[in-house]
C-alpha cells in the first residue's frame, strides 16, 4: 500500500468522523431575549367598570289612583317643581286605626330623612370649608418648598370631590323636602279626600328623565315608580375587585380610565372601598368574593364628552408606584422551586440564575436581587433550554424601557 493511499484513508476516516461528531453535538437553541433596564414602574389593579349617574331620583305615586299617561320621553329636560304625572285618586275608603298609623309613621319617617340630609349637607359645608382652608395652606407651603406639586394637586382634587359632595347633599335636601311633602299630602287625603280630584306628582329637583317607568295610563297602587330623574353628566364609576385586590386599595388612590370609547385616557380618584364583599360566580363557574369601588372623574368635563350612565370602560388603579428601579419582563422569569430564576446571556450560552423579585404587574417585575442593568435575558424560555446549552437571539435585544 503506497503512502498516498494511506493518507486518503486517513483524511477520509478522519472526516467521517468529524462529521459524525457534529451531527451528535447539540444545536444552539433559537430564543427571544430583552435587556434589563431602569425606569418607572407602576403596579396597578384592573378592571371592568361601568358608569353611573351619582344621584339618582326614584319619583313614586304617592297615593294610589289613576295616572295619566305621560308625556315624557328619557332624554326630556325637567326642573325642579314641574309636572311630572297627574293622578286621580281612587274614591277614598274607610281606613282602620292601623292604616291611619302606617300614613302618619311615613310622615315621621319623612321628616327624619330631611332632618338626616340637612345634617348631611352641612357635614358637607363643613368639609368643604376645611379644604378649602387646606388647598390654601398647602398651596403657600408647596410655593416655599416645603412640598410637593403632587400634594397641591391631591388638595386641589380633594377641594373639587368637597364641592361635587355638597352639591349632591343639597339635592339630598330637595328630595326629603319633596317626600315629606308627599307623605304629608297622602295623608290628608286619606282623611278628608273628595273623588275626582286630582294630584299633580312634581319634579323634585331638576334634572333629566333617565327612564319612564309608567308611561302608560293605568291605575298604579301606592309606591309604584313613574319617573327616574338624574344628571347624565354627573357621573361616577363603579367597579368590582376581588377581595383580595381591594385590601391593597385606599380612598383617594390614583385610577386610570380606558377604552371607553374616547381617544384619551381619563383621571380618576378612588372615593370609597365599599365595607361588605359579596359573592360573584365567575365565567368559568369560579364563586369570587368582590368588593365595589366607588371611583370619581376627575379629568375635565369636556375629556368626558359622550361619556354617559351605564357605559362600559376599564379602570386600572394605582396601587404602588416608583420612579426609578430595575425591570426585568415577566415572561423571562419562572418558578425554581420557592425561588424565581431566570437564563442569563452570558456569550453565546444561556445561564441559569436565581433572582429576588417585588412587586410586580402584567408586564414587569422590580428585581431587587439577582440581575443588572444592561444584562440579556431569555423571553419565554422554551422547555428545551437548560443551563450552560448554546443560544442563537432569533432578533436583537428589546429594552425594558
Amino acid at each position: 500500500m503506497t503512502m498516498r493511499r494511506i493518507l486518503t484513508i486517513l483524511l477520509a476516516t478522519c472526516s467521517l468522523a468529524g462529521l459524525l461528531v457534529w451531527s451528535l453535538a447539540p444545536r444552539p437553541v433559537t430564543v427571544q431575549v430583552a435587556s434589563i433596564a431602569r425606569g418607572p414602574f407602576e403596579q396597578t389593579v384592573d378592571e371592568d367598570g361601568k358608569t353611573r349617574v351619582r344621584e339618582r331620583y326614584l319619583v313614586s305615586a304617592p297615593l294610589a289612583g289613576r295616572i295619566a299617561r305621560s308625556g315624557y320621553k328619557a332624554g326630556d329636560t325637567v326642573a325642579a317643581g314641574q309636572p311630572l304625572a297627574v293622578l286621580t285618586p281612587l274614591a277614598p275608603v274607610l281606613l282602620d286605626a292601623r292604616t291611619q298609623q302606617q300614613l302618619a309613621e311615613r310622615v315621621g319617617a319623612a321628616e327624619a330623612a330631611r332632618a338626616r340630609a340637612q345634617a348631611g349637607m352641612a357635614r358637607a359645608q363643613a368639609a368643604l370649608r376645611k379644604s378649602e382652608s387646606d388647598l390654601a395652606r398647602v398651596q403657600k407651603l408647596a410655593k416655599d418648598g416645603f412640598l410637593s406639586p403632587a400634594q397641591s394637586e391631591q388638595a386641589d382634587l380633594d377641594l373639587q370631590l368637597a364641592r361635587r359632595e355638597l352639591d349632591a347633599t343639597r339635592q339630598a335636601v330637595h328630595v326629603a323636602d319633596h317626600d315629606l311633602a308627599t307623605a304629608r299630602a297622602a295623608l290628608q287625603l286619606s282623611r278628608s279626600g273628595t273623588p275626582g280630584e286630582t294630584w299633580t306628582v312634581r319634579a323634585p329637583v331638576g334634572g333629566t328623565v333617565l327612564k319612564v317607568l309608567q308611561e302608560s295610563e293605568a291605575s298604579v297602587p301606592l309606591g309604584t315608580p313613574l319617573v327616574e330623574l338624574g344628571n347624565p353628566a354627573d357621573i361616577e364609576i363603579v367597579a368590582d375587585v376581588l377581595s383580595a385586590d381591594a385590601v391593597q386599595i385606599q380612598p383617594g388612590y390614583a385610577v386610570r380610565i380606558e377604552r371607553w370609547g374616547g381617544p384619551n385616557v381619563l383621571r380618576g380618584q378612588v372615593r370609597r372601598v365599599e365595607p361588605s364583599a359579596y359573592m360573584k360566580i365567575s365565567a368559568l363557574g369560579v364563586e369570587e368574593q368582590r368588593v365595589n369601588l366607588i371611583i370619581d372623574i376627575v379629568s375635565p368635563p369636556e375629556e368626558a364628552r359622550g361619556l354617559r350612565d351605564g357605559f362600559r370602560v376599564e379602570v386600572r388603579v394605582v396601587v404602588h408606584r416608583e420612579a426609578d428601579v430595575l425591570r426585568v419582563p415577566v415572561g423571562a422569569v419562572f418558578r425554581q422551586g420557592e425561588d424565581w430564576a431566570t437564563y442569563v446571556i452570558d456569550g453565546d450560552r444561556a445561564r441559569l440564575r436565581t433572582v429576588r423579585l417585588g412587586p410586580r404587574n402584567q408586564r414587569e417585575a422590580v428585581v431587587l436581587q439577582g440581575l443588572k442593568a444592561g444584562e440579556v435575558v431569555v423571553l419565554y424560555p422554551p422547555d428545551t433550554l437548560a443551563d450552560g446549552l448554546r443560544v442563537r437571539t432569533s432578533e436583537p435585544a428589546r429594552s425594558t424601557n
